[in-house]
C-alpha cells in the first residue's frame, strides 16, 4: 500500500456485522473492521482486523492521504479531498472491553446533544513530581495527592518520569524573567532542550499584555521574539496563567495529565451510544 492511501475494501468475512475493512498509512498499515465506509450521520463502530487485507479485487475506494498521525488515544486522519476529508478513530473502553469509534466533528457533536457537560474524571494522583534542585521557590501542591523529591533536571522546573526516563516537564517562569531571557536570548536555549522531552512547556506567572506592553522594550520587541521563537519550537507549548496560584494549578493538571495519557491511553467517552456495538 502507498504511504499515503487510505483504502475501503469489502470485508470477506460473511458472517461479521462490520462489512467494510479500512486500511490506514500508520503503525505499518493498521486495518480495521468497520459499520460503513465513511461516519456521514453518526459515529461508526470498529474492530481490529486480524486476518491478511484482501486482494485488489475487493477494494471499492482507494483515497489519497493528506495526514494521518496518531495523537494518544487517538489516530487523526486527513483525506485528499474537497469533502468529507476529515475524520478521527477514538479508542477508548466500553464496560471494560476495547472498542475503536470512527468520528467526525459533525457525528461528535450529534452524539453529545445539547452539549451536555460530562462528569468530572478525576486525574493520576499519589504520583512524585521532581523539582530541579535550582528552582528557589517552587510550587508546593498544597491539597494534591503528590509527593515532590528534588532532583538536577535536564531541562524545566518540574518534571514527570516513565519508565523510558523523562515523561514531561514544566519551566515556570515569571513575567520579569520571561522577560530578561527574551531581551538576553537564553530562553532560546531553554527551549532547545525542552524541546527534546516529549511534553514540555512554559508556563508563566503573568498575563500576555505584560509581554507586549514591556517596559524598557520597544513596542512589541518581545512578543515578536516570543512569537517566533514558537515557531521555531512548535512542540514546546507557552501557556500564560495570570497568576502564581494559576501557574501552579495549571503545572498540576500538565505534569498529572501526561502520566495518565502513558499509563491508560484508552478515553473513557461516558455519553456515547454503544447499545449497538455489534460483531466483535
Amino acid at each position: 500500500m502507498s504511504a499515503a492511501t487510505f483504502r475501503v475494501a469489502r470485508n470477506p468475512e460473511e458472517d461479521s456485522k462490520l462489512p467494510y475493512l479500512l486500511q490506514l498509512p500508520v503503525e505499518g498499515g493498521l486495518v480495521l473492521k468497520a459499520r460503513d465506509t465513511w461516519p456521514r450521520s453518526s459515529r461508526v463502530y470498529c474492530h481490529p482486523y486480524a486476518d491478511r487485507w484482501p486482494g485488489e479485487g475487493a477494494v471499492i475506494e482507494e483515497t489519497p492521504v493528506a495526514s494521518c498521525r496518531r495523537r494518544g488515544a487517538a489516530i487523526d486522519l486527513v483525506l485528499d479531498r474537497p469533502r468529507l476529508a476529515r475524520s478521527q478513530f477514538v479508542f477508548t473502553e466500553i464496560r471494560g472491553r476495547p472498542a475503536i469509534f470512527w468520528q467526525t466533528q459533525k457525528t461528535a457533536r450529534a452524539a453529545n446533544p445539547g452539549a451536555r457537560v460530562p462528569r468530572r474524571r478525576a486525574l493520576t494522583e499519589g504520583f512524585t513530581i521532581a523539582i530541579d534542585t535550582r528552582e528557589r521557590y517552587p510550587f508546593r501542591f498544597a491539597g494534591r495527592d503528590v509527593s515532590t523529591e528534588r532532583v538536577a533536571l535536564p531541562a524545566g522546573d518540574y518534571g514527570v518520569r516513565s519508565e523510558a526516563g523523562e515523561l514531561a516537564v514544566v519551566e515556570r517562569k515569571t513575567i520579569e524573567n520571561l522577560a530578561s531571557s527574551l531581551s538576553d536570548g537564553t530562553l532560546a536555549f531553554q527551549m532547545q532542550r525542552l524541546s527534546e522531552v516529549p511534553l514540555a512547556a512554559i508556563v508563566v506567572e503573568g498575563r500576555y499584555a505584560s509581554v507586549v506592553g514591556a517596559k524598557h522594550a520597544p513596542g512589541g520587541w518581545l512578543a515578536d521574539i516570543l512569537a517566533r521563537l514558537q515557531v521555531r519550537y512548535p512542540e514546546v507549548q507557552v501557556v500564560f496563567a495570570d497568576s502564581r496560584r494559576f501557574a501552579e494549578e495549571w503545572t498540576y493538571r500538565f505534569l498529572a495529565s501526561a502520566l495518565a495519557d502513558a499509563a491508560a491511553p484508552l478515553e473513557r467517552l461516558e455519553l456515547l451510544q454503544v447499545d449497538n456495538i455489534g460483531d466483535r
